[in-house]
């Protein structure tokens, strides 16, 4: 009896006697392989949900349920199924005198966005909003009937500032007009983004007195190219986001839409159906009217529950948790979930959805403006949000807003932080993405990028064991070298970015050991940094931008398919003393979404000859019209040009970076003094879509008609009339942006072409 009892000990002392071992991970960062910008927009939250004030939000989003049924008017709104179908004053602001107009969005633009943020604002599509603050509406007083007021995309009668309470209607476009009047337009730092209504494939539960019956899937179609078309008719410049479906199920086919079946033999899933429906009536109206696909993305992985479950912390939980974001990108990973099981097809996500962007309408940016992985008072939370920022940086997402499921949210806030302000001075993760790979995608995920304006190289990486230290062998190529490093970190003791100390680099190697459970930030100073690691604060900090924009590191050259000059002889040398040389002209801050550029009057010598910025450009001098020869460095005589290229191509690179997945070309205007720049904003081989910059250098306003070449035929056009005669395209502009003044660059037009 005794003998088995002494070997059971033995065998137990001796498992616990074993030692821990640690991961061994290596990590490679191509700090030459600019992939794209990130857009700076990813970094952010929904209103009310203000996590500890020091996040450096960049994007704010006025969403969610009670917005389908808001009367900007009266500031009303409507609970719907979350509690009693009450209608009341929830969204006026404590304080706040609710009898204003528009109270509850001003409030939110005012008080609640950090100052240099950009504001998404939710308008209403479902048919009706409420009438009054009267509490829970029966089902008898269903709409139509007195609680509720209709709502309608246009109004066909002049705005007014103080709307009519008593005409028993309200109308989006008069609202949208109120916002402009107060904050100006899009592009002149009003709002930035309108998003259509909320979640509309659950109206029939959520707001089921208004919109009883389930949304078609064409009726879906109908209200928003309707609402989004009014919008865009009072502000052209405000981005549009739709359709905010609420998940995977209003994904594939709108929950079951009962008009689903005359369409899916088309259409894989609903997402294709209403891109390519959105890009037939933008073509027909003449405009975009569909920026940006908006999703929402609750994550449905389990471990011993769902893991946003606020019960849901369980070892088994975490261990599911820290898995999730990859169903965002991995194809190798397929997660325990009802999505997981049936619709794997599907998988991942990410890269399924821009595949049907690419097909269906290119061009369109991608958002999950509400999303959430758990664990918001868990480490397992931190590293789950800190994973999906770097992934949404790293796969070129254009915005992203989390939505706060627990009060206590100090681990996801934690997070925010690495990212955002990770040494307490809102020293931010670089702007320009690259490349970077771990050896174990199942222990750890790693993300890097590029400041532009400082040089320094930044990396997030994380430890997913829950036991075992990590210890990361780290090998950077690049043409700089790095020596120096500061690391900051999240950790298991607390819901705060500690800074950790400094690291030695040599020959653009280093190892460092990550405890477990943890999330790092990396920042490497090198030979070109202009600032200090330990404060180094990235450009991407201004919120000024989005990942759509055209951009080029310092070193990249475009290169064209077609191009044409035009040019003056002049005299008299350049004097080039003190004057950048290209390319090693010092990085500018991200002043319409470029990295590096120059601004009107910026001199810059390339080759030997000066030249002056004729107006903003992040174009190699002498490349195009936007540059203007001053003379050869030293004297003599030279000639004065202005050549232009035409080309849907990516840029090519030098050795030190290469160019952003948003490639820019220039191209000359032949019908009049305006200057055209050819951005191409999405390029899937057989074809590409491009927005125009246009450009007005002279000193009299100029009717928007132009002329330039360009690679392939062009199918469609927003904002915008267009013919084409061979490689030439004639683009007139849509009546309400017909001439550009004096000094002023159009960028309301584009096209798409197949190749």
């Amino acid at each position: 009896m005794n003998a088995p009892k002494r070997l059971l000990l033995a065998a137990a002392i001796a498992a616990v006697a074993q030692p821990v071992f640690a991961l061994d991970v290596s990590y490679s960062i191509n700090a030459d392989s600019v992939k794209h910008e990130i857009s700076p927009l990813i970094y952010g939250t929904n209103h009310r949900m203000y996590m500890t004030g020091n996040e450096n939000i960049s994007f704010y989003r006025i969403g969610g349920n009670r917005l389908s049924a808001y009367n900007w008017e009266n500031n009303f709104s409507n609970a719907g199924s979350d509690w009693l179908n009450s209608s009341d004053t929830y969204m006026v602001p404590t304080g706040v005198d609710g009898s204003i107009p528009g109270i509850t969005y001003t409030d939110f633009i005012d008080n609640d966005v950090a100052p240099g943020a950009k504001t998404l604002v939710t308008v209403q599509m479902a048919g009706y909003v409420s009438a009054d603050g009267d509490g829970s509406v029966s089902e008898a007083e269903a709409a139509p009937s007195s609680r509720w007021v209709p709502v309608y995309p246009r109004k066909s009668s002049p705005f007014v500032l103080s709307p009519d309470l008593n005409d028993n209607a309200v109308y989006i476009d008069e609202m949208v007009n109120f916002l402009v009047d107060r904050y100006g337009r899009a592009d002149q730092g009003g709002v930035h983004a309108y998003s259509l209504d909320n979640e509309p494939a659950l109206w029939y539960h959520t707001h089921s007195l208004i919109h009883p019956e389930a949304l078609g899937a064409a009726e879906l179609v109908e209200r928003s190219t309707a609402t989004a078309s009014a919008i865009k008719d009072v502000d052209p410049s405000a981005q549009i986001y739709g359709p905010a479906l609420f998940g995977f199920g209003a994904y594939t086919d709108l929950v079951g839409a009962p008009d689903w079946a005359s369409y899916s033999g088309a259409y894989p899933w609903y997402i294709d159906y209403y891109l390519d429906q959105m890009r037939i009536a933008s073509g027909n109206e003449g405009k975009r009217l569909l920026d940006v696909l908006d999703l929402h993305w609750y994550s449905e992985a389990t471990g011993d529950s769902r893991v946003i479950d606020s019960s849901a912390t369980s070892r088994n939980d975490q261990l599911a948790r820290l898995q999730s974001t990859r169903t965002l990108w991995d194809p190798d990973y397929v997660e325990n979930s009802w999505i997981g099981q049936w619709f794997s097809a599907d998988l991942p996500l990410i890269p399924h959805l821009q595949a049907s962007i690419d097909t269906y309408y290119p061009g369109t940016g991608l958002a999950f403006t509400e999303y959430s992985f758990g664990g918001a008072a868990d480490i397992t939370g931190a590293i789950a949000q800190a994973d999906a920022l770097g992934i949404f940086g790293k796969y070129n997402v254009e915005s992203a807003t989390a939505w706060l499921l627990e009060t206590d949210s100090s681990y996801i806030a934690a997070a925010y932080r690495l990212f955002r302000n990770y040494d307490g001075n809102n020293g931010t993760f670089g702007d320009q993405s690259v490349e970077a790979v771990m050896s174990d995608k199942e222990s750890s995920s790693v993300y890097a990028s590029l400041d532009s304006a400082s040089g320094d190289l930044h990396v997030i990486v994380t430890n997913k064991s829950l036991d075992e230290t990590l210890t990361g062998t780290f090998d950077i190529s690049s043409s700089v070298s790095y020596n120096s490093g500061q690391v900051y970190g999240i950790e298991q003791t607390a819901a705060e970015v500690q800074q950790l100390g400094s690291i030695n680099v040599m020959d653009n190697a280093f190892t460092y050991s990550l405890p477990a459970a943890s999330a790092y930030h990396i920042v490497l100073s090198g030979e070109n940094s202009s600032s200090s690691s330990s404060s180094s604060s990235s450009s991407s900090s201004s919120s000024s931008s989005s990942s759509s924009s055209s951009s080029s590191s310092s070193s990249s050259s475009s290169s064209s398919s077609s191009s044409s000059s035009s040019s003056s002889s002049s005299s008299g040398g350049g004097d080039c003393a003190g004057v950048n040389e290209y390319p090693n002209w010092t990085a500018k801050d991200w002043a319409g979404g470029v990295a590096n550029h120059a601004e009107a009057g910026d001199q810059m010598v390339y080759q030997s000859t000066l030249y002056k910025a004729n107006w903003y450009t992040n174009s190699i001098p002498g490349s195009d019209a936007s540059w203007t020869t001053l003379g050869s460095c030293g004297g003599g005589s030279s000639s004065s040009s202005s050549s232009s290229s035409s080309s849907s191509s990516s840029s090519s690179s030098s050795s030190s970076s290469s160019s952003s997945s948003s490639s820019s070309s220039s191209s000359g205007s032949t019908s009049n003094e305006l200057a055209v720049n050819v951005v191409v904003t999405s390029d899937w081989g057989a074809g590409y879509c491009a927005n125009l910059s246009v450009y007005n250098p002279g000193n009299s306003a100029q009717p928007y008609a132009v002329s330039f070449a360009v690679e392939g035929t062009v199918t469609s056009m927003w904002s915008g009339s267009y013919t084409q005669n061979g490689s030439v395209l004639s683009v007139t502009a849509a009546a309400w942006h017909n001439t550009v003044d004096p000094g002023e660059t159009d960028t309301n037009t584009g096209f798409c072409a197949t190749r």
